[in-house]
């Protein structure tokens, strides 16, 4: 028996010698598959700086030096990301741990004041970098499909019993994350930026996980990390998140005091409206009859009309007044409603061009509207929407915030008494100061003002005429 045990145990060892002999040379198989270096991915030729050059050669792009400093760190995160592959891929790395473990490159979080560049070159980088793992994507749009799954995972659960001792909590934040590092290798974020309780309460424990599972991550921001949710709601329970942020990614300011979304731009004509003219609606009617015709001209069974959209689930959201890709709504209709960006999204899918009517001059008491407006503004920005529109206002004061009067006081007091808050959290709580709302309407407004031009009507071949819009 002693016997037949020993050569039991000598074969185990080196049948499991094999097995590992094998599964290293499947894994470096495999590593080698991932890895195969396209054609130009060690040219030193390749990548930022020569694009970056090349526009700026071309005349597309003026020469900044605030962003050729930017790109030279792109070009390093470049290289790094030629041959990157995260150490915990692969179902025999997973169970073997085979392999040396490759260093995570560290990612960029470029902050700026508007229309600096930001964006423009995070863009430039991602659609360099011959990656097939990864996903440009706005930050807000990321966290609301983070909340979706985290919901999706929790419902698929079995109900758990309360009175069970054994019976824990279940946190979804783990495989949601897992989720994500298995789809993408670079995640590269526009607009870093946090306003929502619900998102300032996870993005550590987020984070974290993708981080330590090797994902690389570049994020444009308006603020330095230090200053993310600023005066917001339990801030506490957020600041450590920051450290672990600037721990993964080199923090970089492209601040060239220029907006580039101001200068050199021919406007197409009248898109803003001021509501408080007297033909202003009738305009806007003449608008809508007009680019309805040419809906029409190109399929016949489009009609001027009512029309539920399908937002998330059973969810739908009523447009009272559309025609093909075009659609009329009123600023109450899409601000002062409970939406958020999963709606505004959905109206990007469905429509080319929106009209909105009767925007307000909102104070700090219309802050959930004016969030709302931001969010579909920026929604519209990144899906190249158009925009026609009225406001009460110009442009520059949609958004001001006024010394209180006596009814706002009696609100505030109200609301202090809703939450809890004392006098000095009430002080600086953002709920009251609308601090994050008015960084952010700097945005907006740059947004708003790009969104008036003749380049951003034209974008991705919009083909429409526009002779309708002439003043």
């Amino acid at each position: 028996m002693a016997v037949a045990g020993c050569c039991f145990r000598r074969n185990f060892v080196r049948l499991s010698v094999k097995i590992c002999r094998f599964s290293s040379t499947l894994t470096g198989t495999a590593n080698d598959i991932l890895r195969v270096p396209h054609p130009d991915f060690h040219s030193q030729e390749a990548g930022p700086v020569k694009k970056y050059d090349e526009m700026v050669r071309n005349g597309k792009l003026k020469l900044d030096r605030y962003q050729r400093q930017i790109v030279e760190h792109l070009q390093r995160l470049y290289s790094e990301m030629l041959d990157y592959q995260p150490s915990n891929t692969g179902f025999l790395s997973k169970f073997f741990k085979l392999g040396s473990k490759q260093k995570t490159p560290s990612g960029l979080y470029l902050y700026g004041s508007v229309g600096c560049g930001k964006t423009l070159l995070m863009d430039l980088f991602y659609n360099e970098v011959p990656m097939e793992k990864k996903q440009r994507v706005h930050f807000h749009s990321f966290m609301l499909d983070v909340h979706s799954s985290i919901h999706k995972l929790k419902m698929s659960l079995p109900a758990r019993n309360p009175k069970s001792v054994r019976a824990q909590p279940f946190d979804p934040i783990p495989p949601v994350a897992e989720k994500i590092s298995s789809q993408w290798w670079l995640l590269c974020f526009d607009e870093f930026q946090v306003t929502d309780i619900a998102d300032a309460m996870i993005l550590k424990r987020l984070f974290t996980a993708l981080f330590e599972q090797g994902v690389v991550v570049i994020a444009t921001s308006n603020r330095h990390p230090d200053d993310l949710y600023k005066n917001g709601l339990q801030r506490s329970n957020f600041v450590p998140f920051i450290p672990i942020l600037k721990n993964y990614c080199e923090v970089l300011c492209l601040d060239s005091r220029i907006d580039y979304r101001k200068i050199d731009m021919s406007f197409i004509g009248k898109v803003f409206f001021s509501s408080l003219g007297r033909t202003t609606d009738s305009e806007l009617d003449w608008i809508f009859s007009t680019l309805a015709q040419q809906q029409r001209e190109e399929d016949a069974d489009c009609k001027p009309g009512p029309r539920d959209i399908k937002v998330v689930g059973s969810r739908k959201l009523h447009a009272p007044h559309a025609c093909g890709r075009i659609a009329d709504f009123t600023f109450e209709q899409l601000c002062a409603q409970p939406m958020g960006a999963a709606d505004y999204l959905a109206l990007c899918e469905h429509f080319d061009v929106i009209i909105l009517r009767d925007i307000p001059r909102m104070t700090v008491f219309q802050r959930t509207e004016a969030r709302r407006f931001i969010t579909l503004i920026d929604a519209l920005y990144d899906n190249r929407t158009r925009l026609i529109c009225s406001a009460s206002t110009p442009l520059g004061d949609i958004f001001n915030v006024t010394p209180l009067t006596n009814e706002d006081d009696e609100f505030k007091r109200k609301l202090m008494d809703d939450l809890d808050l004392s006098a000095a959290d009430a002080q600086s709580s953002a709920i009251f100061t609308a601090e994050e709302e008015i960084f952010a309407f700097e945005r907006t407004i740059s947004r708003l003002t790009e969104m008036q031009t003749e380049q951003y009507w034209n974008s991705q071949g919009f083909r429409k005429s526009w002779d309708v819009f002439k003043s």
